[in-house]
């Protein structure tokens, strides 16, 4: 009975100490974002000089973002539609491909499914500047062989996007579709459907959670990269994106603080709106496939 009355002491502050630590955790992982918010509504001197106090004037954030509007260095219209363009492409092109290999290795039990599986995971822990130079000389070399650029173009950074891409989402498209009985499959299959049938009609849309987790996770990595778009379209590229039209504010001499901080906070804010929105998904899409 003693030990039962002190596990119940115990219980309120052991809960305490975790939510302490959660606090902790919170007001670590936000400082760095409240401080992009409070140093976007000032000059790049107030910035330099006294970036941990609040803004005197507020209204240096409309000014801000106005002078973003209208700089030909950055085009914002036109890297946001770029940045668009990009990711949803992107996104649209990895999911389904990336759908269907992983319905195709979990149905096909072979062993060259396996192997093919175990070629996918490899992508995971290949660190990306590992292949960066073999990329760009890739692309080189396809274009002397097709006659078709793959450099500062649209087709060029989307196809990369699927290339790394796809083994997360194959590992993750996997896991799910191991749950999903076959008789469904085999009854749609018996009623007259054909394979592609069976996974558009079928498949595809039991796969919605997995579909909205994997739509967070590329998108933020997308939307926000900088090292793959600048490899493949360079600062000046007609097609440059977002990240790729912020960095221009930085000057080899001179970094205009307050209007990079402004742009990011910009560039960041359709992302942390997606997030938002869909954040009840992507626990239940990453758990979704765990227990079979």
């Amino acid at each position: 009975m003693e030990k039962i009355a002190k596990r119940r002491k115990s219980i309120p502050i052991m809960v305490i100490i975790l939510e302490v630590l959660a606090v902790a955790l919170l007001l670590i992982f936000f400082f760095p974002f409240a401080m992009v918010i409070i140093n976007s509504a000032k000059t790049g001197t107030e910035v330099v000089l006294t970036p941990l106090q609040f803004p005197n004037n507020w209204g240096t954030f409309v000014r801000n973002v106005n002078e973003i509007l209208t700089r030909d260095n950055i085009d914002y219209f036109r890297s946001f539609a770029n940045s668009i363009i990009i990711t949803v492409t992107s996104l649209l092109t990895i999911r389904i491909f990336s759908a269907m290999a992983a319905w195709v290795l979990v149905r096909t039990k072979t062993k060259y499914s396996f192997a093919i599986f175990m070629f996918f995971l490899a992508g995971m822990v290949i660190p990306f500047q590992v292949v960066m130079l073999p990329l760009v000389r890739l692309l080189q070399d396809l274009r002397s062989l097709t006659g078709i650029p793959f450099r500062d173009t649209f087709h060029g950074v989307i196809l990369a996007y699927m290339g790394f891409g796809a083994p997360l989402s194959v590992f993750l498209f996997h896991g799910f579709i191991k749950s999903i009985p076959i008789d469904i499959e085999e009854a749609a299959i018996i009623d007259g459907c054909s394979k592609p049938q069976v996974f558009f009609r079928i498949v595809l849309p039991v796969l919605k959670p997995i579909f909205v987790t994997l739509l967070v996770l590329n998108g933020m990595w997308i939307w926000n990269d900088y090292l793959l778009p600048v490899l493949i379209i360079g600062l000046g590229g007609a097609t440059k994106t977002l990240p790729l039209a912020v960095a221009n504010l930085a000057g080899f001499y001179d970094k205009e603080w307050g209007l990079i901080l402004t742009s990011v906070l910009m560039a960041a804010a359709p992302v942390l709106i997606l997030f938002l929105f869909a954040q009840k998904h992507i626990i239940k899409g990453m758990t979704s496939g765990a227990v079979k």
